[in-house]
C-alpha cells in the first residue's frame, strides 16, 4: 500500500479487508446452509427462508443508519465515529458464532438483525471519519484502494469459503467469518492512537505510553489519562 497514504486511511482499508475476507467467506454458502441446516433439504423453505432474512437485514440496516448518521454528523469530535465503528464491528462478529447453535429460523432473523444494528453502527461512522482523513488531492485513489481491498478479499476469501465448506462443514466457515470480523475490530482498537480528534484527545488503552498531540501552537499537551 502507498506510503502516501496516512496512517489512519491504511487502519481502516486493512480493517475493512478483514471484515470483507471474514463474511466472503459466508457469501457463496450461507443459502445451502440455509437449506441443509434450517430448512432440513426443503429449496423452497431454504429459499423462503433466505428472503426474509435479506428483508430483515437490508430494511432494519437502512432506517437505524439514518439517526445513526445524524448523530454521529452532530456531536463533535472523532471519539463517537470511533466507538460506533468499533463496537458494532465487535457486535459484528458475534453474528457467525451465533449461526454455529442456529437451526430454527427466527435464529436467523434475529441474527441478521443483530447484523443490520452492527452494519448500522459501523458504516456511517467508518466513512465519516475516513473522509474526514482523506489526504487533500488523493480521495479517489484511497477510495479505490479501499474498494480494490475489499474486493480482493470477497473474492478470494468466496472461493475458500466453497473448499472450507466441502472439507470440513458449514462450522468451520462460520467459526473463521466471525474470527475475521473479531481481528477487524481489534485492528480498529490497537491503532486508534494513529487517530487525532477534533476535540484534541482520544482514549488511550495504553496509559503508561501516553501519547503526544501537537496543538495549533506547536505545544505538547498530553491527555487527562
Amino acid at each position: 500500500m502507498s506510503k502516501k497514504i496516512n496512517k489512519v486511511i491504511k487502519t481502516l482499508i486493512a480493517s475493512n479487508f478483514f471484515l470483507s475476507s471474514g463474511w466472503g467467506l459466508l457469501a457463496p454458502v450461507f443459502a445451502i446452509f440455509l437449506v441443509e441446516n434450517i430448512a432440513v433439504g426443503s429449496t423452497a423453505e431454504g429459499a423462503k427462508i433466505a428472503g426474509y432474512a435479506a428483508l430483515i437485514f437490508w430494511v432494519l440496516k437502512s432506517i437505524l443508519q439514518i439517526p445513526i448518521s445524524k448523530y454521529v454528523d452532530n456531536t463533535k469530535g472523532e471519539k463517537d465515529d470511533f466507538w460506533f465503528m468499533t463496537i458494532g464491528t465487535f457486535i459484528g462478529g458475534l453474528v457467525p458464532f451465533g449461526f454455529l447453535l442456529s437451526y430454527l429460523p427466527w435464529h436467523i432473523y434475529a441474527l441478521q438483525a443483530v447484523w443490520a444494528v452492527a452494519m448500522a453502527m459501523l458504516v456511517p461512522s467508518r466513512n465519516a471519519v475516513f473522509s474526514r482523513f482523506l489526504d487533500k488531492g488523493r480521495e479517489a485513489f484511497a477510495w479505490g484502494i479501499d474498494s480494490t481491498i475489499m474486493g480482493l478479499g470477497t473474492g478470494i476469501c468466496g472461493a475458500f469459503g466453497g473448499l472450507i465448506v466441502a472439507l470440513f462443514g458449514f462450522r468451520a466457515v462460520f467459526f473463521f467469518a466471525g474470527i475475521g470480523t473479531m481481528l477487524s475490530a481489534l485492528l480498529l482498537l490497537v491503532t486508534h492512537k494513529h487517530i487525532h480528534p477534533a476535540d484534541g484527545y482520544f482514549p488511550d488503552f495504553f496509559p503508561s505510553f501516553p501519547k503526544r498531540i501537537k496543538t495549533k501552537k506547536d505545544k505538547i499537551v498530553r491527555p487527562p489519562f
